[in-house]
């Protein structure tokens, strides 16, 4: 079997885990191939026990026969690793080196344990649906799709900003707010989130439209279908504002007519036994703990 092995900052506390995910590599017999940038940095850091292969772009999941991306990083690592990923079917194991971790879910002790249950098939795939944005003018290249959300939101200003919203062609409303934020269920557990958006479970095939600061308190978080067309016409006394997919971002302007819907494929991510949506909701938002006498 064949992994890529993915991730952008090799941090020196990270080292003995990263040494640990490749001597397991080795004691499970995988065939491992390493982001081109990464690996220069591990270079005289991580004993390699045989000869890794140089991973560098989207391309070589086309040409080589690979079976699963590992990140190592948080949930922007995996969100980086999807621009390479794409369309090309791996599943993706996130090990999580950052803090909070909904997505990246295995934790650093369960790395030798995670390599041995990969290689024997002992796990789940998750199918996460995408965001894709259409734009009347060039935007995001080669790339146009989001795991998280796409957020519309003032640039250069402290005034509000008028966003004109659209469902299927028929008007819903003007926000008049920071910002838009449209997430797909696995971005709820994100920026949409801390807007005060809902949780939405993996599989409930929907968007949530939340309002950034709005100016009508009455204005709130809207879950729609995902086979919805939402599109959005944006104004304010800024002549310039930001779209962002995931982490990216590019300056749009008045003229530009948005429009957001399903990607046409979805990303894979391999869940391990006591690494569900529940147990990760339970662990990182500290439901029924009671730190009170901690």
């Amino acid at each position: 079997m064949q992994v890529v092995v993915f991730s952008k900052v090799a941090k020196e506390q990270d080292l003995p885990h990263i040494q640990a995910l490749f001597d397991a590599l080795h004691a499970e017999d995988f065939n491992a191939f390493v982001y081109q940038p990464y690996l220069e940095q591990l270079r005289g850091k991580v004993l390699f026990r045989r000869e890794v292969g140089v991973f560098e772009n989207y391309g070589d999941f086309k040409v080589k026969q690979l079976d699963y991306c590992i990140t190592l990083g948080g949930d922007g690592t995996i969100l980086s690793a999807l621009l390479h990923v794409r369309d090309s079917g791996v599943p993706i194991l996130g090990i999580n080196l950052g803090r909070l971790g909904f997505l990246a879910g295995i934790e650093k002790r369960r790395i030798t344990e995670a390599v041995h249950l990969l290689r024997r098939g002992m796990y789940e795939v998750e199918e996460r649906s995408l965001l894709y944005l259409e734009s009347n003018l060039p935007l995001f290249e080669g790339s146009r799709f989001a795991l998280n959300d796409c957020t519309l939101l003032k640039r250069d200003t402290s005034s509000m900003i008028n966003i004109h919203a659209f469902v299927n062609g028929a008007y819903l409303n003007t926000y008049w707010a920071d910002g838009v934020i449209v997430a797909t269920p696995t971005g709820s557990t994100g920026y949409s989130l801390s807007c005060g958006g809902p949780i939405i479970f993996p599989d409930s095939n929907s968007f949530v439209i939340t309002p950034v600061a709005p100016h009508n308190l009455n204005v709130r978080p809207l879950i729609i279908s995902d086979d919805a067309v939402i599109s959005f016409e944006v104004e304010g006394r800024s002549e310039t504002f930001l779209c962002t997919l995931d982490s990216r971002s590019e300056v749009i302007t008045p003229a530009h007519q948005l429009a957001l819907r399903k990607n046409d494929f979805s990303v894979k991510l391999i869940r391990l036994p006591g690494a569900g949506f529940l147990e990760t909701m339970r662990e990182k938002l500290s439901w029924g703990a009671d730190k009170r006498n901690d």
